[in-house]
C-alpha cells in the first residue's frame, strides 16, 4: 500500500529491508482477510462444530474421517489456513529481526500481530470447547478484524522510510479523521452484537435468545449512516486542499458505500449466507482503509524537522 511519498524516498525506504519482507507481510494482510471469509462459511453454513475437537478434528483423528459431513471439510479448511497465516506472521518477525533496531516500529508491529494470532488459535479452541459461545465467537471475529488493520499498517509503514513523522494535514481534518474512526468502530462493534443475536448461529443445534436481531440492526444501521457523513465531509475537505490521505479517503468512500449496500439489501432479504458473509469480509477491508487513511495524516519528517504530536 505506498503511498503518494517520492519514488526515491520509497525506494530507499525498500532496500533497507529484507528483500522478501515485502511478499511476508502481503500474505499476512491476504491470509487475515482470506481467514475471515473460511470463518465466515464456517458460520453461515452451520459447520462451526463440524469438527467437534480441538486441537484435533474428530476423536482420534487431526483430519476429517469419512465418517464426518461437509461440515467438518469446511471447518478443517478454515482451520488450514490458520498454518500458512501463522507461518506468515512468524516469517515477518523473523526477517525484521535484524532490522529491528533501525525499523523498531515494523518489528513492534511485527510481534504484535504474532501475538494476536497466537491467541486467536487458543480463543478457536475454546470455542468449540464452549459449543460456539455467542459472545466468543464475537470476539474472535473481532480480533481478526483488528489484525486485518494491524497488517495493513504494516505495509504501510514498510513502504516509507524510519524516524519522525509529521501531521501532514490540518489539525481540524486529523480530529475529524479520528472522529470517523470512532463511529465506524461503534458500527463494527454493534454489526458483531447484531449478527450475534442473528439466524446464523453456527451451527443447527446452537440457538441464540439475546437481543432482538430487527432492533440491533436498526442500531447498527444509524452509526453507519453517520461515518458515511462523516467520511463525505472529510473527502470534500481533502479534496478542496489537495491533501495527503485523498485517495485513501476516496477508496475508504467506495468499500464503505458497497458496504452499506450489501447491509440494506441483506437485511431486506431474509439475510442472504452469502451477502452475510461478504458484509463480514468487507467490514474488515473497510477497517483496514480506515486504518490507512489515519497513518496519511502524518509524513515522515525531513531532516532537521521535528516531529508533530497530533
Amino acid at each position: 500500500m505506498p503511498g503518494t511519498i517520492p519514488a526515491t524516498v520509497s525506494e530507499k525506504a525498500r532496500t533497507r529491508l529484507p528483500r522478501f519482507l515485502p511478499f511476508a507481510a502481503w500474505a499476512s494482510f491476504v491470509l487475515n482477510v482470506l481467514i475471515i471469509a473460511t470463518g465466515g462459511a464456517v458460520r453461515l453454513t452451520g459447520s462451526g462444530l463440524g469438527c467437534s475437537e480441538w486441537p484435533l478434528c474428530t476423536p482420534g483423528s487431526l483430519v476429517p474421517t469419512q465418517e464426518t459431513s461437509y461440515h467438518a471439510l469446511i471447518e478443517f479448511g478454515n482451520r488450514t489456513i490458520s498454518g500458512p497465516l501463522l507461518l506468515a506472521a512468524i516469517a515477518v518477525v523473523v526477517l525484521v529481526w535484524r532490522r529491528r533496531r533501525e525499523r523498531r516500529d515494523l518489528f513492534v508491529i511485527s510481534l504484535l500481530v504474532l501475538a494476536l494470532v497466537l491467541i486467536q488459535a487458543f480463543v478457536g479452541g475454546v470455542i468449540v470447547w464452549e459449543e460456539l459461545a455467542a459472545a466468543l465467537v464475537g470476539f474472535h471475529y473481532t480480533v481478526s478484524l483488528i489484525i486485518v488493520c494491524i497488517t495493513a499498517a504494516f505495509l504501510v509503514r514498510m513502504y516509507e522510510p524510519a524516524g519522525a513523522r509529521v501531521r501532514a494535514v490540518p489539525k481540524g481534518f486529523a480530529i475529524l479523521t479520528h472522529v470517523s474512526t470512532l463511529a465506524m468502530a461503534i458500527v463494527i462493534i454493534l454489526g458483531v452484537i447484531t449478527t450475534a443475536n442473528g439466524p446464523h448461529s453456527g451451527d443447527e443445534s446452537v440457538v441464540r435468545a439475546g437481543i432482538d436481531a430487527t432492533l440491533l440492526s436498526h442500531l447498527h444501521a444509524w452509526p453507519g449512516y453517520i461515518t458515511l457523513a462523516l467520511v463525505l465531509a472529510l473527502l470534500s475537505w481533502a479534496a478542496v486542499g489537495k491533501l495527503r490521505p485523498l485517495r485513501w479517503v476516496i477508496a475508504l468512500l467506495a468499500v464503505l458505500v458497497v458496504q452499506i449496500i450489501v447491509g440494506i439489501y441483506q437485511a431486506r432479504h431474509g439475510l442472504p449466507p452469502v451477502l452475510v458473509g461478504v458484509h463480514m469480509v468487507l467490514a474488515s477491508l473497510t477497517a483496514a482503509t480506515m486504518t490507512v487513511t489515519v497513518l496519511r495524516l502524518k509524513r515522515p519528517a525531513a531532516a532537521g524537522e521535528a516531529p508533530s504530536g497530533a
